[in-house]
């Protein structure tokens, strides 16, 4: 409640003043201050339309796009607070004469419905950037009964104030006023840089810097009047993530030095583009640092490994799509080659690798051409479903294909899991048989223990969450830092550009020397009258 009565309180004596200030001029010059206020009140009923389409809009939406419009609505809002603080800093002093000079010139076209635009777009301005910011802080507050209330009070407030400062019943410092409200409305859209961090994690957005950084729920005891001011008009959570953090250290911290800088400690105009150069020197020198010392992160698995069955260890050699598998045994290795058809990303155990999965036919030139009873025992660990010892005591012919499955998963070239299959499709005639009968077994020739691929999985997965939280700091930091000293030197350049140019002066002459050569004096004329 807190937080949008000032918000309603400071935008709306904006507005008020702006109203103020151009009806007093008007009736200066007794102009009539229907055109005026028929401007000021379709600008009014505007910014609540835009207020209200914008909640219909996102109650329409599905959970996570609300989330995402939550976060786009708070990131406008911030943006114009900050314009505003900063508007008005700068523009405070001359607020005045410009808005005299827009009547004028609305006067001078002579139409009343040129004084009524001119209105309308003043008020817009303000009444605009109320509905955006007051509408992000009803979605990051916890009682938006309570926030419309205080809005409402707010701008009530601001209403009576301003009538007052217009018939000069109210005399207000503005400057402290503006100075004051323009502190806690920063600390008030950090917390709107926070809500909009979040926001845009739950849309699925960021993904980076989501570990936790402090426990404030000490700060900020459910049902306490301090937890309500924390989180309900600051927008501190109780679990501030990494991300959130460095959002609000480096919004906070700049625009509050600018709201705050003294006046006599800015510099000069023809200092402010050397400024701007050291400043953006600095943010570069920092992204460059940032973006060399700060490590990779993830993790590189062996390319070899330990497996089990009729293989001792397996290695893998990557090459863009292809990639070649040795399976070493006692005393022989297979190189299998992996052609680019065989390449696809897939997910093994929970992390996306790239996967190859060859399948041929294998040779059965040493398989027996017969097989007894035993040998089918030895081979299946039973007889065979339609077989009877006593009836088809055997021997039987035997008719044999084979086919070979070998897949391999690798993370940046490191072996994952591997595994080689073998399908065989064993036909059996004679041996008492009425008729040929067909049966398929499966073996796994050798594979990557479980617990291997899993351990591996699991550490990949480590490293890829740290990789990603890395690059907050290797990538994301670095690249808005250097943008930002890109804005820097470019508003450098403007600066200087626009400077004016210093104006010189001649020297004066050296008496000792006598008067300058084009001095009528020392002409020929002269000496001799």
């Amino acid at each position: 409640m807190l937080a949008t009565l000032v918000i309603g309180l400071r935008e709306g004596l904006e507005a008020t003043l702006i109203v103020g200030i151009i009806a007093a001029f008007l009736r200066r010059n007794r102009v009539p201050l229907a055109p005026m206020w028929l401007g000021v009140g379709v600008a009014v009923v505007l910014s609540v339309a835009v207020g209200f389409g914008l909640q219909v809009v996102e109650q329409a939406l599905p959970q996570a796009q609300q989330e995402g419009m939550e976060a786009v609505i708070g990131i406008v809002a911030v943006v114009f607070v900050t314009g505003m603080i900063v508007w008005m800093r700068t523009h405070a002093r001359t607020l005045t004469k410009e808005l005299e000079a827009s009547a004028t010139a609305a006067l001078g076209r002579g139409t009343a419905w040129a004084l009524a635009g001119m209105a309308f777009l003043a008020v817009l301005k303000e009444g605009f950037e109320t509905a955006v910011f007051l509408l992000a802080t009803f979605q990051a507050s916890s009682d938006t009964g309570l926030a419309a209330l205080g809005a409402v009070i707010g701008i009530a407030a601001a209403v009576v104030v301003g009538y007052g400062i217009y018939t000069g019943g109210v005399r207000l410092n503005l400057s402290r006023f503006f100075t004051g409200t323009g502190v806690f409305l920063v600390f008030v859209a950090g917390g709107l840089v926070l809500t909009v961090l979040r926001r845009a994690h739950e849309a699925g957005w960021i993904v980076i810097g989501q570990q936790r950084t402090v426990d404030l729920s000490w700060l900020a005891p459910n049902g306490s009047v301090q937890g309500a001011l924390v989180t309900g008009v600051l927008g501190i959570p109780p679990d501030p993530r990494v991300i959130e953090v460095l959002g609000w250290v480096l919004y906070v911290v700049p625009v509050l030095a600018l709201s705050l800088w003294p006046r006599a400690w800015r510099p000069s105009p023809v200092r402010v583009p050397v400024v701007r150069l050291v400043t953006a020197g600095v943010l570069a020198v920092a992204a460059a640092a940032l973006a060399i010392a700060v490590p990779t992160g993830g993790a590189d698995l062996p390319r070899s490994t330990a497996v089990t069955g009729d293989a001792r260890s397996v290695s893998a050699s990557v090459d863009g799509a292809a990639a070649v598998l040795r399976a070493a045994g006692d005393d022989q290795e297979a190189r299998i080659t992996l052609p680019t058809s065989a390449h696809r990303r897939a997910t093994r155990a929970g992390v996306t690798a790239d996967r190859w999965r060859l399948t041929q036919d294998s040779s059965a030139a040493r398989r027996p051409l017969t097989l007894t009873l035993d040998d089918l025992v030895d081979l299946f660990g039973r007889v065979p479903v339609g077989i009877s010892p006593s009836t088809n005591p055997g021997p039987f012919t035997a008719r044999w294909a084979v086919r070979d499955t070998v897949t391999l998963w690798t993370v940046r070239g490191g072996v994952l899991d591997a595994t080689r299959t073998e399908r065989t499709v064993l036909t059996l005639g004679g041996g008492g048989l009425p008729a040929a009968r067909t049966t398929t077994l499966d073996r796994t020739v050798w594979a990557v223990p479980s617990a291997t691929v899993q351990q591996s999985a699991a550490a990949v997965s480590a490293a890829d969450t740290r990789g990603a939280e890395l690059l907050l700091w290797k990538a994301w930091l670095p690249i808005a830092l250097g943008v930002a000293a890109a804005a820097q030197v470019l508003l450098a350049l403007r600066d200087r550009r626009r400077r004016p140019l210093t104006s010189t002066t001649a020297p004066d002459p050296d008496p000792s020397r006598g008067p300058p050569a084009d001095d009528p004096t020392r002409s020929p004329e002269y000496a001799l009258r």
